[in-house]
């Protein structure tokens, strides 16, 4: 798109990656710059910085007062008289 910067995704073999994990991530989170791991020149995975509001989680208490409990939802499933271990 014309007017946007691309920003460029730093390359990290994966065992640099594995011995700087902690510095890399913050360099990520720091310059907001995505890093592609790899092995042997093979895209493993990416680094991506996170999102604004990432705290902010919209479907945590998403599904709150959508389920209708119908029934005993404490007791057995089954009658307690049918357990043979019980008999004794």
């Amino acid at each position: 798109m014309p007017g946007r910067s691309k920003k460029t995704v730093r390359e990290v073999a994966i065992s640099e990656f594995k011995a700087k994990c902690l510095a890399l991530l913050d360099e990520v989170n720091k310059t907001k710059i995505p890093l592609r791991v790899t092995r042997r020149g093979e895209a493993v995975a990416d680094v991506v910085p996170a999102a604004a509001g990432a705290e902010e989680r919209d479907w945590i208490g998403s599904m709150s007062r959508s389920i209708e409990f119908t029934g005993d939802v404490i007791g057995p499933v089954i009658d307690t008289r049918e357990i043979e271990a019980l008999d004794r």
